[in-house]
């Protein structure tokens, strides 16, 4: 097994989030009778158990890069397997990528307007964190032969495909190619709940700001969905938030923030929402 951690010049323990998460799986899938969360419990045992200093908080870190990586790999297999048009796709942070580069030069000057304008009429920003998946609808964008190649395990090279495959992608995408998004946590806080409202209602503006801008007559709508290993009722309850522009014409239907969220903590749970998340 490579090693688990390297050290700070201060000596303090980080965890080598790949190589690690590939080692414990053995370089596999998970098994078909996996549950994600039990995955992680499991892999903080040994990291603990081989290294006692490494803190829960470093652990708690890594879980969302690995639960986002196992749903990734089972998105890409499930497209294949299904020969559907849509693809789920990792995102970076806003810090390093901004989504709305995915988007063609006249839709992404669009946006680049939006933000200046409002910047410089009320000095306010648009400020949100990027959805941890992008659905794109790949009809009519022509993909290499890499899209059509299965995940068969985790490897460095599995995971650096499924994290930078949103690349192919960065300039190309119609307003009809981006048909939503998802955004993942391993369990919802009351602060992760907010986030995922927060996320959905901006990106919807933002789609109707566009739609405005494009002229386009009558559009299918963009979908945000939400997924967690566990769903509470008050989960629930907390993300049945209304989409703030869709209150604003009198005309409109008011729209959910949040389209639907799903509990996915297995291979068979990411069959379930897929057939959902990835239909045309």
């Amino acid at each position: 097994m490579p090693p688990i951690v390297e050290f700070s010049e201060k000596g303090k323990p980080q965890i080598k989030r790949v190589d690690t998460f590939c080692s414990l799986l053995n370089y596999e899938l998970p098994s078909e009778d996996s549950s994600f969360s039990g995955l992680l419990e499991q892999f903080d045992k040994i990291i603990k158990d081989k290294h006692p200093q490494v803190t829960s908080g470093a652990l708690s870190n890594c879980h969302g890069d690995w639960y986002e990586w196992m749903l990734a790999a089972n998105a890409w297999n499930y497209r294949i397997k299904n020969n559907k048009n849509l693809i789920l796709l990792l995102l970076p942070n806003v810090s390093s990528f901004d989504v709305a580069a995915l988007y063609n030069d006249e839709l992404y000057g669009y946006i680049n307007d939006l933000l200046l304008k409002v910047k410089k009429t009320a000095d306010v920003q648009l400020i949100t964190s990027n959805p941890d998946f992008v659905i794109i609808d790949t009809t009519n964008i022509k993909l290499d032969g890499e899209f059509q190649k299965s995940i068969s395990g985790f490897t460095p090279d599995s995971i650096d495909k499924l994290e930078k495959s949103y690349q192919h992608f960065i300039g190309k995408c119609s307003f009809e190619n981006i048909s939503g998004y998802l955004s993942v946590k391993t369990t919802f806080r009351p602060d992760r709940r907010l986030q995922l409202s927060h996320e959905g209602s901006l990106m919807k503006a933002t789609y109707v700001h566009l739609q405005t801008r494009d002229w386009v007559i009558n559009p299918k709508g963009l979908k945000y969905y939400g997924a967690a290993t566990k769903i509470s009722d008050a989960d629930r309850r907390g993300l049945r938030t209304v989409a703030t522009h869709s209150i604003l014409d009198v005309q409109a239907t008011p729209q959910a923030a949040v389209d639907e969220v799903f509990t996915i903590n297995s291979n068979s749970n990411c069959d379930d929402a897929f057939k959902i998340i990835l239909n045309e």
